[in-house]
């Protein structure tokens, strides 16, 4: 799901919440300043609380786990095969649901502006003037009084002096409270959330608060409660001349009045505001509990190939001894990801981390001399600083190859750091590494004399079953091009694949993955089904590949060479046709 639409659900669902709390609690108390402090606590607390942790929810999406993403040169983008050629409904009316809501924040927004306009106007248009010792803003014609940050306006003839001094004592504890900040606030939260009622109810809250405020330091400075009462009574028949203002006689006027006679909140009643505190931590909690993502081990480990092995000679005990000493880097708290935006890169990119590799890494002279071999899985962690931390062995053989893999891969200079969003994050890797002995095992061999693993990271491998003369690369200087290039790759599977009628009959579908060989004259060879998921499903996918047409070459070193190709196709029911997404 799309992580600012997470956002959004979370912050209207925080928005829900809180109201049924403050309804709950501090609905019928009179502590109205505090009461100010916790509703737009609970507003700012619901837009901040889903941030705490919105990368987290990148990974809702289907990665490759920790098969690094360094691979992704040499995988071709997934193709999802569908049923019918039907729209998808859920995107329309996902589109649909997107201008509809923009549509209404525009609306409302524009009635903002509206608003915000006519009492500039009025207060370009009125004559300022001083009554009773306060500032204000004469309106021309009748209306009820109102206050917006410092501009205070009211028809002076309207009024007796006494009414004049308590809607004067009522406007400047708005002004002096800075209460319209409050209401522009709870304005602009019901903009952005204009299709939440609850939104519209705290704001509500909000303004009722206000003119509690408002009210109760009216009846403190000494005014006749119930004269008070009588004149709010008397201007209710008023328009106020604007909307997006503290309104002296602003409605209901029943609560208001309700409000003024209850009996004062005992002083304990304060407490239940710390209740405010663990409700945070407990949205905080929830929203950073952690989606499980979906786990693709088997296809990882069934797409590792391995290559044989070429001489070297390897260093003193005493220096490798010292070589897998690994720098213990601290780890942060940081989310760790295994697929994002900008993947880290080894300095030089894929065909400097083979050499790397391969120059590096010694087969170990016990393993060699007991004819130990395999394949080494090591998974590591990519540091927001380039820095490569955590090395362990998923997958191990012996202790021997183990140790030399972690102790590889440990020595690795700084990578290019991976970014998502812009920032710099902790991404994990895994990488196959394997050993296999060339030729018959020695009984014996001298404690320097050992060979090396030719390591590349897993399909840039030779294929075992070439002849030697023949080797199959996966990764070279310039790769095989379908022609046209990927999108008419793309266009010719969409053209020419036929989804099984049983496997649609019996509900069938998933990935297959298939691997083929693209030979020094451009010709599909070596199809063969890696991960299957349903007979007559394999079987399509490798029709699908053994008719496409032939290939440009694949070239190493300005010589046509043989490469192999690993493609993912994942068969979905009812789905977008065709609709590429690249496996990282």
């Amino acid at each position: 799901m799309n992580p600012e639409l997470v956002y959004f659900l979370k912050m209207n669902a925080g928005i829900v919440l809180l109201y049924a709390f403050y309804r709950l609690f501090f609905y019928r108390d009179t502590f109205f300043r505090w009461r100010r402090i916790a509703l737009l606590s609970f507003i700012v607390l619901s837009l901040v609380y889903p941030l705490m942790n919105l990368q987290e929810w990148v990974k809702e999406q289907e990665p490759m786990v920790a098969m690094a993403d360094i691979y992704a040169s040499v995988i071709l983008p997934e193709l999802t095969i569908d049923t019918s050629q039907t729209v998808d409904w859920k995107i329309v009316i996902l589109h649909s649901l997107t201008f509809f809501y923009w549509s209404g924040v525009a609306l409302f927004f524009l009635r903002f502006l509206v608003q915000l306009f006519s009492i500039l106007r009025l207060r370009i248009q009125c004559r300022a003037e001083e009554v009773q010792g306060t500032r204000i803003y004469r309106l021309k014609q009748k209306a009820g009084p109102f206050s917006f940050f410092q501009w205070i306006f009211v028809h002076p003839s309207s009024h007796t002096g006494k009414e004049l001094e308590e809607i004067l004592t009522h406007e400047l504890t708005h002004v002096r409270q800075h209460h319209s900040v409050d209401v522009v606030f709870s304005e602009l939260m019901c903009i952005a959330c204009w299709f939440n009622p609850f939104a519209w109810l705290m704001k509500r809250e909000v303004r009722s608060n206000l003119e509690y405020m408002a009210d109760h330091r009216v009846l403190e400075t000494g005014h006749d409660y119930r004269t008070y009462q009588f004149h709010l009574l008397g201007l209710a028949h008023q328009k106020a001349a604007a909307n997006l203002s503290n309104s002296f006689n602003v409605l209901p006027l029943k609560n208001r009045i309700k409000m003024m006679n209850k009996k004062r909140t005992k002083e304990i009643g304060r407490a239940k505001y710390l209740m405010f505190l663990p409700l945070a931590i407990l949205l905080i909690v929830i929203s950073n509990i952690e989606t499980v993502a979906r786990t693709t081990k088997n296809i990882a480990k069934e797409m590792i190939q391995t290559m044989t092995p070429a001489p070297l000679i390897q260093t003193p005990p005493q220096d490798k001894k010292k070589a897998v000493a690994k720098k213990v880097v601290k780890a942060d708290d940081s989310p760790l990801f295994e697929v994002v935006e900008q993947m880290p890169e080894f300095p030089g990119g894929i065909p400097a981390m083979m050499e790397f590799i391969t120059t590096t890494l010694r087969y170990p002279a016990t393993a060699h001399a007991n004819g130990t071999q395999g394949r080494v899985i090591i998974q590591f962690v990519v540091e927001k600083d380039g820095t490569v931390n955590e090395a362990k062995a998923i997958k191990k053989v012996s202790s021997e190859l183990d140790t030399e893999a972690i102790r590889i891969v440990s020595s690795m200079p700084k990578w290019t750091p991976a970014k998502q969003k812009g920032q710099a994050v902790r991404v994990k890797y895994t990488i196959p590494i394997s050993f296999r002995l060339s030729g018959p095992t020695p009984a014996k061999v001298k404690e320097n004399a050992l060979e090396e693993v030719t390591v590349v990271p897993y399909n840039s491998v030779h294929n075992t079953n070439a002849a030697p003369e023949e080797p199959i690369f996966q990764v070279v200087e310039q790769m095989p091009q379908f022609p046209g290039g990927i999108n008419e790759l793309m266009s010719f599977f969409g053209k020419n694949i036929k989804y099984p009628v049983d496997a649609q009959k019996n509900g069938k579908e998933g990935r297959v993955i298939a691997s083929m060989v693209i030979d020094k004259q451009g010709n599909v060879t070596q199809a063969k089904i890696l991960k299957g998921i349903y007979p007559s499903l394999d079987a399509e996918a490798l029709r699908l590949i053994y008719s496409m047409p032939k290939w440009e070459p694949g070239k190493q070193r300005g010589v046509n060479v043989n490469v192999k190709y690993t493609i993912p196709i994942s068969f979905k029911l009812n789905k977008p046709v065709y609709t590429p997404t690249k496996v990282n």
